[in-house]
């Protein structure tokens, strides 16, 4: 399987096509959820006057989540993404390891 990836045959493209839309399928839904919360909770805070008005340690609801709390999330998100991005590799690797196996 690895020949057939190095010399880029017809088998080896479709390996690596798999690979390449497995992790672009994972970075599109990571996307989605990061453009849903982005988006969407200053949609929430514009559309209910009540979550708007709330406070936290004194604080405005909205400030204390897109001001400090969304950070730890996008990190959090990017730690996830990369593990899930390995796993896809790792996947991927062990398919060619067993492809090769006689």
């Amino acid at each position: 399987m690895t020949r057939e990836i190095d010399e880029q045959t017809g088998l080896g493209e479709a390996y690596m096509r798999s690979l390449v839309r497995a992790q672009w399928r994972l970075a599109a839904r990571l996307c989605l959820v990061l453009a849903v919360v982005v988006l969407g909770l200053p949609l929430l805070f514009a559309l209910v006057p009540a979550v708007r008005e709330r406070e936290v340690f004194g604080l405005p609801l909205p400030w204390v989540l897109l001001g400090g709390l969304m950070y730890p999330w996008f990190v959090a998100c990017g730690w996830w993404y990369v593990r899930q991005a390995e796993r896809n590799e790792d996947d991927f690797a062990d398919l060619v390891d067993r492809a090769d196996r006689p």
